[in-house]
């Protein structure tokens, strides 16, 4: 059996129902969107960190963690993974750099 981020998204999206005291994704989303966002930063720096420093099992735990974090924040603010799938795939009909340059300077 495989799992995927679609499964991982469905079960966060369960949790929304359990105890706090049983569940840390209760947890997460008792906290509140912004202390969600706090925990998703902190995962990626330390994913960013594992990666600089070549450590290939550190940056596959620390990517779990940043993907699950990104999961919960998503669905703390009613962003489904169907729709920044949609945006992915939107976006990869032209090339990055357009694409880039069509979204401004600054970003």
């Amino acid at each position: 059996m495989t799992f995927t981020l679609d499964d991982l998204a469905a079960l966060i999206k369960s949790r929304r129902d359990d105890s706090a005291s049983n569940s840390y994704t209760k947890q997460l989303f008792e906290a509140g969107p912004p202390r969600i966002a706090k925990k998703f930063g902190e995962e990626a720096v330390e994913a960013v960190i594992a990666a600089m420093e070549g450590d290939k099992k550190a940056l596959t735990s620390e990517a779990a963690d940043v993907l699950y974090h990104l999961l919960v924040l998503l669905e703390a603010r009613g962003v489904s993974l169907g729709e920044v799938v949609a945006e992915l795939g939107r976006r990869t009909g032209q090339s990055g750099l357009a694409e880039k340059a069509s979204r401004g300077a600054g970003k």
